[in-house]
């Protein structure tokens, strides 16, 4: 790895470190490990810096458009929706490699905007008020149902279930005992949300 782009990782780690502080980043259960910095995944509607070494003119800050794609000079368009940043400078760079002699590209998140809805936490089903609530740090499960409102008079309170989703394709589920947590105060599943979690009571069969 160049100096150049150890720099770039550098600043990325700073960025999310920032938004770790202000309540970026969960705290989860033990057996759900947090991402690495470097594999925060680029979203819509963040700001990418692309520069390329030596070469000032071919670089841009722009938003990451609808379609997932930026635009670079030379390149065109360039897919970074999904992507972490590395991998989307490691594209740019083979694909200059045709314009420029031994290009050295590092892509940097300079505006996270896509972060706040996607760490948002949502509670569903038989409460008050369904939601959607921006994270914060320390947020619990009850934190989130009381900010819906509590349970209403239909809830199976016994079977509420926090999902995670991990990755792209695989989803974990906890069992949430609310009935224990606001009965007795059995804390025991009042689980630590995630960014991106989903709480969901489901109503009683009658």
């Amino acid at each position: 790895m160049t100096v150049f782009r150890l720099l770039a990782t550098f600043a990325l780690a700073v960025l999310l470190g920032a938004c770790a502080s202000s309540g970026g980043i969960a705290d989860v259960p033990p057996d759900q490990p947090q991402a690495a910095v470097g594999e925060y995944l680029i979203g819509v509607d963040d700001i990418v810096q692309v520069t390329v070494w030596r070469n000032p003119e071919l670089g841009i800050t722009v938003p990451v458009r609808p379609d997932g794609r930026i635009s670079v000079p030379l390149v065109g368009d360039v897919v970074a929706g999904g992507l972490t940043p590395s991998a989307v400078a490691a594209d740019i760079q083979e694909k200059l490699a045709a314009y420029v002699r031994d290009p050295q590209v590092a892509v940097i998140l300079t505006d996270l905007r896509s972060h706040e809805y996607l760490s948002r936490v949502r509670v569903t089903g038989a409460v008050r008020q369904p939601v959607s609530i921006p994270f914060r740090q320390g947020m619990t499960v009850l934190d989130a149902v009381l900010a819906a409102g509590g349970v209403n008079e239909f809830a199976a309170s016994d079977r509420a279930a926090l999902y995670r989703r991990n990755g792209q394709s695989t989803t974990s589920t906890y069992a949430v005992r609310l009935d224990r947590i606001l009965d007795r105060g059995d804390l025991t599943t009042n689980h630590r949300v995630a960014p991106g979690d989903v709480i969901t009571i489901p109503e009683r069969a009658f």
